[in-house]
């Protein structure tokens, strides 16, 4: 089973991709800060991190600096700030489809 932690800004936000993905053999955790991050990297296996463009920018380069430092496994997508808070599902849903589908 490939575990995703999501991390975003806005619970609401985070949640509702959460609960829209729906993706088979995928477990989907959810985060909104770096000791979120850490709690989740101490705890299990993270395949693939996905984050909103709501956090702000020293905080984003903190929680890619932690994900690097602990795990040599796990990969970090990263959506823009352009398309806003409802751009986030959409990112999701494209970079977790595009990833099964490469078979990772």
């Amino acid at each position: 089973m490939t575990t995703v932690l999501l991390l975003g800004l806005k619970t609401s936000v985070v949640a509702d991709a959460q609960e829209k993905l729906g993706l088979p053999d995928v477990r989907i955790l959810t985060g909104y800060n770096l000791d979120d991050v850490r709690k989740a990297l101490a705890s299990t296996k993270i395949d693939h991190v996905v984050m909103g463009a709501g956090l702000d920018l020293d905080t984003r380069l903190a929680i890619v600096q932690e994900i690097y430092r602990t795990t040599d496994s796990t990969t970090v997508h990263m959506k823009d700030a352009a398309s806003g808070p409802e751009g986030f599902y959409p990112f999701a849903r494209g970079v977790l489809t595009g990833l099964d589908n490469r078979g990772t």
